[in-house]
């Protein structure tokens, strides 16, 4: 019957930049598992339906992103396939998109170090969520004003950051002239109790007056002045084993001919 039917377990929403999965345990035998997402003030809706998996994208059914939702799994008997009403169901943790995704990584666009100005620019991630003419909304249209970004620079080869925010896309920032600097973007929603950090962008160095040292380090150097060695030995004593081996073989050839004329 119904009641012996396993009940999800584990049930955990992952989120990032609004694209949700749910995830709970355990794989199915005999029986299938079907997710309903309910919200505070919307519709039920039905997800994976008879699905033998153990996670569902449910991305499309939270797109009143500051509603609650909490999703009910239930353990369903393939021959009641329509009938949901009695199925066993386990509830999840309540789960709001706006205040709990996780914001990820923005991308450096382009960065120039002139004088003693950093500038760089950025992008948006974007969300799975689109606009009537098709494109991709990103995390600012939705977060809006809520949204800012941070960006950490520190000069090469030092420990210490500091950081500017904006609400735009890009950054001006001071630095020291005719030093090189390392720096990421960061989005952050200040008003948030959980999550307030965004994923880091990947971390990026500027090269201005560069010497080849500080880009490829000492250990090139070595392994170049080794094989510079090396040529230059064998420069020196190539020529001289020929020249020696020559000598002999001429010695060779005025032996075999002295010994040719006394016969």
């Amino acid at each position: 019957g119904y009641e012996e039917l396993p009940k999800a377990v584990n049930i955990t929403w992952s989120s990032i930049n609004f694209k949700t999965i749910l995830q709970w345990q355990p794989k199915p035998s005999g029986y299938f598992y079907t997710v309903e997402i309910h919200g505070r003030t919307s519709d039920i809706k039905r997800k994976c339906i008879l699905t033998s998996e153990t996670e569902c994208d449910v991305t499309d059914a939270l797109r009143d992103v500051k509603e609650t939702y909490t999703a009910h799994i239930l353990s369903v008997m393939p021959r009641e396939m329509d009938n949901f009403e009695e199925s066993p169901f386990a509830v999840s943790e309540k789960f709001t998109p706006y205040s709990q995704t996780l914001i990820g990584k923005p991308e450096i666009k382009d960065y120039s170090l002139k004088g003693s100005k950093l500038n760089v620019m950025f992008k948006d991630p974007l969300t799975p969520y689109v606009f009537p003419n098709g494109s991709f909304q990103s995390i600012q249209d939705i977060f809006q004003h809520d949204l800012e970004y941070k960006l950490y620079y520190w000069k090469d080869q030092s420990s210490g950051k500091k950081y500017v925010t904006t609400k735009s896309h890009e950054f001006e920032v001071s630095v020291d002239s005719g030093k090189n600097y390392c720096f990421y973007v960061q989005g952050v929603v200040p008003s948030r109790r959980e999550n307030r950090d965004g994923q880091e962008s990947k971390v990026l160095c500027t090269s201005v007056g560069r010497s080849i040292l500080d880009e490829y380090g000492t250990e090139v150097f070595i392994i170049i002045a080794v094989i510079a060695l090396a040529v230059i030995t064998l420069a020196i004593v190539l020529p001289v084993v020929l020249c020696k081996r020559k000598k002999a073989k001429k010695a060779r050839a005025v032996r075999q001919k002295g010994l040719l004329n006394g016969v």
